[in-house]
């Protein structure tokens, strides 16, 4: 597959990231199909999508011909069959080996030879996630931000087979649409979730210590840091218990400094995941 040669891009997953991924995926004039099994969570991405497309208008960030553009470049399914011919695959299901296998072995029969797959995962092994697929020469780490219209960073990451002209797909979509995007040799965690981590977890910490109120922790953060989210935000709008499987993983992959907190994983196990629930670290009204 030659450079500029990106037409047709399937997305598998339509949650938090999966939709994201698609919209920006349909924006830059790609034929984008989603697979999701679940009608609800397809229906679910559709309307967040048309409010994030209209939001757009409303600050002329977009004309209604690219919104119109932006629509019509989607399609849903529920069936693998969506991605007979894409160039290429963007995988955003959960942060399981197994999960993620599965998606792999359902691809591999409907795409090219020359499709190259992507994961989106934060923080998983790439080479190992590329083995238990059909190419690894040509499978690569996108890993994008959330929120996906608004983060401008896509980490492209190489794993131990990932060859060069992979990564130039990987390059090539993500500039489409309109991310910057850094090289990162696999190491678990990558660059961002390593370091963001680390933030959050501490941020657990000193809440747990009383060290200060989880409001006040935030605004340290953003006003004295120039972070642009506060910790607690940002873990509830990435949900907990997905901040809580990347702790799990580097801390049996990079030592005892990833131990989760103790407060993180009470919050997880009384069901306080976040915005997408209503409740995390703060309290969210439907």
């Amino acid at each position: 597959m030659k450079e500029g040669s990106i037409r047709t891009v399937v997305v598998v997953g339509a949650g938090i990231m999966g939709r994201g991924i698609a919209l920006a995926s349909a924006r830059a004039g790609f034929k984008t199909s989603v697979i999701e099994p679940n009608s609800a969570v397809i229906e679910s991405a559709r309307g967040e999508i048309d409010k994030i497309l209209d939001r757009a208008r409303e600050k002329n960030e977009i004309d209604e011909a690219g919104a119109r553009a932006a629509r019509y470049n989607l399609t849903w399914s529920g069936s693998y069959d969506a991605a007979t011919g894409a160039d290429l695959a963007i995988e955003a299901v959960p942060e399981s080996v197994a999960i993620k296998s599965e998606v792999y072995q359902n691809l591999a029969p409907r795409l090219t030879r020359e499709g190259v797959i992507a994961t989106n995962t934060s923080s998983l092994s790439i080479t190992e996630l590329a083995a238990t697929s059909d190419r690894p020469a040509r499978f690569l780490g996108m890993h994008f931000f959330n929120p996906v219209h608004r983060m401008r960073l896509v980490e492209l990451v190489r794993g131990l087979e990932t060859g060069d002209p992979a990564l130039g797909i990987g390059e090539e979509a993500a500039k489409a649409m309109g991310k910057e995007t850094v090289v990162v040799k696999e190491s678990p965690g990558f660059v961002t979730s390593r370091i963001n981590v680390l933030i959050g977890n501490e941020a657990f910490t000193m809440l747990e210590a009383g060290v200060a109120s989880a409001r006040d922790i935030d605004k340290a953060l953003k006003l004295g840091l120039n972070h642009p989210m506060g910790p607690f935000e940002l873990v509830d709008l990435v949900g907990l218990d997905t901040r809580l499987s990347i702790l799990e993983y580097l801390h049996r992959t990079l030592g005892d400094k990833y131990r989760p907190s103790p407060l993180l994983i009470q919050y997880v196990n009384a069901g306080r995941l976040g915005r997408k629930v209503g409740r995390g670290v703060y309290e969210y009204p439907s």
